[in-house]
Formats: structure tokens, sequence, C-alpha cells
């Protein structure tokens, strides 16, 4: 064309959990069956949604006010009710003011990234959830800045890595952290987090964190919103309803802003962000409606509970068995619905792949090309037995690996999967 019609950062935007997701349908094509063990749906995977959340939402349906606008920030009641339920957990205060809406978690990254300064960085965890690692180098036009979490230390993120870059580049301006993470499945504790505040407090940055999975923790894990920890310091927390109820089609998702006031420059880029919202009118307003129908009913806490109890036994049942193949390394995980299963960085060089028919073996190697090695190692997983799993390497990492779920609902069906990838590391390592 006459001129360059694309933006300096369309080369970061890379999504492994879903260009995997191509690949498969092409080997379903070929004929092979699979399991897909990559995507966070909990619906897709045969979770059935709670008959009673689902008759309130029906019962929305029956109202014209579903189908209308909503304020550009998000419906004034739900706003006020989530406000109210946050401060109900002490900590910094916050209003109706203080949340807006957006069409999911993506939206919302998105919008954010997209009017943040290019200049301005935020730096964030490795392994990193691929839509903020993109987003965040897309908008910049440069690699994702991060700092490690620790797979020797129950991936806890590696402090002293963090302030050292916060210190060395004077173009971070944020901190992101994802608690509890995805895609480890950590749940940090509130030191933890103290001490990330405190960081951003002494060098004038602000905090996003995305907590997607807060109420999804297990096998002894606490969770602890932004809110509680994170004192004067500018803050952003993320969440959504996609994984909880769960709803992740309903795209609904807000952030919740500390300490807005406090800082002139942090104050005029939340209202940037309000002002982008305007420009889309509204977000979708059926899903805001049910929030305080959905959460202020007593069976909400339950559903909880009774999901958070059947993800730590999942979790437990699939560290016992890959734990037992050397070369594998399992932390338990205690939040979200993922596990991390870390592979010897030098056996993984050399792995043996396994056989695979010729078909697919062709449809593969067009695929994989010069990949890190666990690319490789997951497309032949995939090709070999059928299991979609997602590389470590697409999670904005070197450390070598990959991220399944623990959304399998069929209780056989699960448990042959885990030994099935038990028994093809074996092989493989």
């Amino acid at each position: 064309m006459r001129r360059n019609i694309v933006w300096e950062g369309a080369d970061q935007l890379h999504y492994e959990i879903r260009e995997i997701v191509g690949t498969a349908h092409g080997l379903q094509a070929l004929g092979m069956d699979i399991i897909f063990e990559n995507i966070g749906d909990p619906v897709q995977k045969g979770e059935e949604v709670p008959l009673w959340i689902r008759e309130i939402i029906s019962g929305l349906t029956s109202k014209s006010s579903s189908y209308a606008y909503t304020a550009t920030e998000g419906d004034f009641a739900t706003r006020q009710y989530l406000a109210e339920s946050a401060n109900g957990r002490g900590g910094t205060q916050i209003t109706a003011e203080d949340i807006i809406f957006f069409n999911g978690l993506g939206d919302a990254v998105s919008t954010l990234f997209a009017f943040l300064k290019r200049e301005a960085r935020v730096i964030g965890p490795s392994p990193a959830y691929s839509t903020l690692s993109s987003a965040e180098a897309a908008h910049s036009g440069y690699a994702h800045t991060t700092y490690k979490l620790d797979p020797d230390n129950m991936w806890m993120p590696d402090l002293e890595d963090l302030e050292n870059k916060v210190r060395y580049n004077d173009s971070i301006a944020g901190i992101l952290l994802i608690n509890p993470d995805n895609p480890t499945g950590a749940v940090y504790p509130e030191e933890i987090l103290m001490k990330i505040v405190d960081i951003a407090r002494r060098y004038d940055l602000f905090v996003l964190c995305d907590e997607t999975y807060a109420h999804i923790v297990y096998n002894g894990a606490e969770s602890r919103h932004l809110s509680s920890v994170i004192g004067e310091v500018p803050g952003i927390a993320m969440r959504s309803i996609s994984k909880e109820y769960p709803w992740p089609g309903g795209r609904c998702g807000w952030i919740e802003v500390f300490n807005r006031h406090k800082d002139t420059n942090f104050n005029e880029f939340i209202a940037t962000l309000i002002n982008a919202k305007r420009l889309e009118v509204c977000s979708t307003t059926l899903p805001q409606l049910s929030i305080p129908l959905v959460y202020g009913d007593p069976r909400y806490w339950e559903h909880l509970e009774r999901r958070n109890r059947i993800f730590g036994e999942r979790a437990s049942e699939a560290a016992e068995i890959l734990n037992a193949v050397p070369g594998v390394q399992l932390n338990l995980p205690h939040g979200a619905f993922y596990l991390t299963v870390l592979l010897d960085s030098e056996k993984i060089k050399n792995f043996k792949a396994l056989p695979m028919r010729k078909d697919v073996e062709e449809y593969l190697a067009e695929k994989i090309g010069k990949a890190a090695p666990d690319k490789k190692l997951v497309y032949n997983l995939l090709g070999s037995v059928g299991i979609c799993t997602v590389p470590l390497s697409g999670f904005c990492s070197d450390l070598a690996g990959f991220r399944c779920t623990l959304l399998e609902q069929d209780d056989k069906k699960r448990l042959q999967i885990w030994h099935t990838l038990a028994d093809a590391l074996r092989q493989m390592l």
C-alpha cells in the first residue's frame, strides 16, 4: 500500500492457547480424536451452570431493562453492590464511581493498554498469561518486560528480580500480577502482595492485579484481594464472572480502581479509559444485572466451596501421577484451574518423539518449524496421543513445559488423561 497500515506492535500479538486449536482442528479433519486441555472454559468441558443461576438469568431476560443500554461505566446498582461488597472485605475503600465494566476482561486489557502511553511499560510475571503479556508488548512495540516466578519456590514472584528490573528501567510505570495465577495455579500470600505493593510505593508505580480467579482457591490456600494490601498506592483490580458462575460467553468483566484521586496522572489515565468506553456507549447489560442476584444468593458461596473442593482433589490427583515421572516437576496448584508441568531443561532438548501417522507428522512439520523444544514436544503429544496442551514457551517464558486444565468432568476420562500424559512423558524424556 502507499502507506504502511500495520502498527509497530503487531508482531507481538500471540495467543498460543488459541493458536494450537487451529492445529488440533486440522488433525480432527484428518480423522484424529482430540482431547482439548488448552482452554479454560468450564462449560465447554462439560460443567453444568447451576440451575438456580440459569433461572435468575432467564428471569432477567423477561425484563425489558435487560435489553437497554446501561451507563458507560456499567449498571449503577450493580457497581454500588460491588463497591459495598469490596468495602466489606476491609482495606482500601471504593465507591461505585471506582468500578468500570467492560465486555469481558479481554476488552478491559485491550482498552487499558491501548490508552497507556507507549513509553510507559508494565512489568509482568513470567510465565505470563498471553492476553496480558501480548497486549502490553503490542502497546509498546517491544517484547514484554517480565520478572521471574520461581518454580523452586512454589511459583512465588522473585522479588529481588522484580525490584532490580524496576530500579534500573525507569520506563516501567506499573507492576502486573495475577492472583491466583494463570498458568501456574499459585496463590500469593499477603506478605508477598504487601512487598510488591511496597516496591510500587517506593518507585512511584501503579499496581495492576488480575483477580479473575480470586474465589477459586483450594488445598489450604486463602486468597487476598488487592484492596486489602494496596494502602495509598494507585491500583487496579480486574474481576469477572466468566470462571465463577461460570459464564465465559457472557463477556462481563470490570475493574476496581483504588486511590484514583491520590495521583493526578493516574486519575487522568482512568478518565481516559472512561472516555474510551463512551465511544462504545456501554458494556453488555444482562450479565451485569445478574451479579447482585447471584452473588447475593447464599447458594452462590456453597457453589464456590463445592467447586473449590473438586478442583483441589483434581489438582492433587494430577500432581501425584505426573510427579512420578522422571524429569517432571509439578508444583501442587492452589488456585485457578490449571497446572503447569515443568520439564527438565536438558532432557527436553533431545526428547524422543513418539510415533505418529505419516499424514499427521507431515501436517505438524509445517506448523512447528524452528519452534522451542517444549512446543515441539507439545505438538508431538498432540499428534501421537491426541491431547492438546499449551507449551510454556507460549506464556512468555524461557522455561520448558506445558499447561493443562483441571476441568475434565468425567472422572474416568480425566484419570486416563493424566496416565496417558505420564506414560508419554516417560517415553519422551
